[in-house]
Parts: C-alpha cells; structure tokens; sequence
C-alpha cells in the first residue's frame, strides 16, 4: 500500500511540474497562484494520505496565498 501512494504522489508532482511549463505567458501574480496552487495539492494530498477532499483544500488555500504572495507589481 505505501508503494502505491509513493506512486500517486510522484505522478502527482510530475502533473504539476508539467503543468507548470506552460506559465511562461502569465504575469507574475498568475504564476505565484499556479505554483501556490499546485503545492498547496500536493501538501494537501501528503497530509491527508491522498483523499480528494485535503487535495482540493490545499490547492484552494495554497492558490489564495500564491495570489498573496509578491510585491504587488504584475510585470
């Protein structure tokens, strides 16, 4: 069982290493909340042993706080 949850957690970081190759177009304040985004997932779905309900938690929280974090200027 540990095996497959090192793999889901694995495939899950690919996605979103993946996923995130495609910001080169967005501002800086678009980035920070794809990548809060996508680590808030992947926290979420560590600490909550993979269940879908702490995967979207901490995209969610993770998104908010990656659209906080900066210093306001969207260059």
């Amino acid at each position: 069982m540990k095996t497959m949850r090192g793999i889901a957690v694995n495939a899950m970081i690919i996605a979103v290493m993946l996923g995130l190759s495609g910001c080169s177009g967005m501002t800086a304040r678009d980035r920070n909340t794809a990548i809060g985004a996508g680590a808030g997932a992947v926290g979420g779905a560590a600490l909550t042993g993979g269940s879908a309900l702490g995967t979207v938690g901490g995209a969610a929280v993770g998104g908010v706080i990656g659209n906080q974090v900066g210093d306001g200027d969207d260059k």
